[in-house]
């Protein structure tokens, strides 16, 4: 007879626990040793792992369509797609690449799944297949759908796709979608692709978290440039609008990639976000300025924080004309780093609200400071550090010691 596994129940004080116990299945008067791997799996708290999933598994609802291609694209004149600009941009397939997709829809090869979010009206936004729907509106949508679709402004994309490349049908190279037979055009426009969409139920920190997910595809997106799709309305346009701040471009630093991949829109984020609520961090940026950023979206002061922001980066800029940098660093290494930014731009902010200007005597020295770079480098992202740059900055822009709280 083979083995079976017995499942053995133990109640303690604090919890319901669970043990597993390997037994083997022979008579109960045969002398047999113990084994040695008995009891070797750990007490696992059952109830509480099964509780999580569950409740977890309660805020996933999704539905599953197949839809055809003649479906998609209709939906997308009708915008009922919706495609976040910030995303659209994005769309840099070349036109062989765009060739093959159509080549494998043609030829039924299967093809990845599109995900999309139900907003409350009952359109769709899209999480995953900006390169895949962009191809279907660049091969087969009409003019007023691919200059819909074409914000990046990229001539070529003014024009149909003329199909180029293709291996297994040759013979399509050079042909437009409206050039070929009419039976191939229906047959492609009747082609299926899954569509699998979250309900509206779902809140916006799990649309990030389903971006955030699928982002593994042709187009990576930064965590900034997600939230500037979730959040996507009049506070994005702002932080968008103010990372373009002459002042501010003149403070923050960036390399060329930082410059595409949105950034200085969450530096510009991090600002304000530290500015309301950086006594309240604990640890997960990432989460702290997605909360902070569906706060906004319907309770930001425009007016207020806006004149707060130009007027400390005007101050800032006369300070460090050459932008913000590390003291001590290695020659070449001249970027802005994101912790030493929410230090000097918060605390400075916060000085401001004392002193018209910020006072630099002695300012080379204390940036250069052990304190300094003990709250700025190595394991900064918790609430002490995080309140200790801050505090420390504004002290010094004032012209005061910093004193750390007994807590710090």
């Amino acid at each position: 007879m083979g083995d079976s596994a017995t499942c053995v129940l133990a109640r303690s004080e604090d919890s319901t626990m669970l043990r597993f116990r390997k037994q083997t299945s022979v008579d109960e008067d045969q002398d047999m040793p113990p084994s040695k791997n008995q009891d070797v799996l750990p007490l696992l708290p059952s109830l509480d792992l099964e509780n999580q999933l569950q409740k977890q598994r309660r805020t996933v609802d999704f539905d599953s369509f197949d839809m055809t291609i003649k479906e998609l694209i209709q939906r997308m004149k009708d915008r009922e797609i919706h495609i976040s600009p910030r995303y659209q941009r994005r769309f840099r397939w070349e036109e062989d690449r765009c060739s093959l997709f159509v080549e494998s829809m043609l030829l039924g090869i299967p093809i990845p799944s599109v995900f999309m979010a139900t907003n409350p009206d009952s359109t769709w936004e899209l999480v995953d297949g900006v390169q895949r729907l962009s191809t279907l509106a660049y091969f087969a949508g009409n003019d007023e759908l691919r200059a819909m679709l074409n914000v990046a402004d990229i001539e070529r994309y003014r024009r149909p796709l003329a199909l180029e490349g293709l291996k297994k049908l040759s013979k399509f190279n050079g042909f437009h979608f409206l050039q070929l037979p009419e039976a191939s055009q229906r047959h492609f426009l009747s082609r299926p692709l899954k569509v699998i969409t979250l309900n509206d139920k779902s809140d916006r920190v799990l649309r990030f978290d389903l971006f955030e997910r699928l982002n593994t595809g042709g187009v990576i997106l930064s965590k900034q440039e997600i939230r500037d799709c979730i959040f996507e309305g009049q506070f994005a346009d702002k932080i968008e609008e103010l990372s373009k701040d002459p002042n501010f471009k003149k403070v923050v630093t960036l390399t060329k990639l930082q410059r595409t991949d949105a950034t200085a829109e969450e530096c510009v984020l991090r600002f304000f976000a530290f500015r309301a609520r950086y006594t309240a961090f604990v640890h997960d940026v990432t989460d702290f300025l997605n909360d902070y950023m569906e706060w906004a979206v319907g309770s930001f002061n425009y007016e207020a924080e806006e004149r707060v922001f130009r007027s400390t980066f005007s101050e800032l800029a006369r300070i460090f004309p050459d932008g913000l940098k590390r003291v001590g660093t290695k020659r070449g290494s001249n970027t802005t780093p994101l912790n030493l930014f929410e230090g000097i731009a918060v605390g400075a902010s916060f000085a401001l609200e004392r002193v018209t200007r910020l006072h630099t005597a002695g300012m080379k020295s204390w940036l250069a400071s052990d304190t300094l770079r003990r709250f700025t480098t190595g394991a900064t992202n918790s609430g002490p550090a995080v309140k200790g740059r801050i505090e420390f900055c504004r002290n010094r822009f004032i012209g005061k010691p910093y004193v750390p709280d007994s807590k710090d």
